[in-house]
């Protein structure tokens, strides 16, 4: 299983990022603490009903450039 680390300041930033893609996604689907990142990650893929290796796809991309404004 492949992991990955979310600080809560980057989070801050991809959640926006979320939402604006997902508008379907409410705050409860998007809370997150670091540490917690498989329980995002199975949480989200519940809720956009794709696999658990969809979302680690698309989290790891927007987080590879932040300051980007693409989704």
């Amino acid at each position: 299983m492949i992991t990955f680390k979310i600080s809560n300041s980057d989070w801050e930033v991809l959640k926006i990022k979320l939402q604006r893609k997902y508008n379907h996604l409410t705050d409860a689907d998007l809370r997150y603490n670091e540490g917690e990142e498989e329980a995002l990650l199975e949480r989200l893929a519940k809720r956009l009903r794709r696999n658990r290796d969809y979302v680690f796809f698309t989290l790891s991309k927007e987080l590879t450039d932040l300051d980007s404004n693409r989704l």
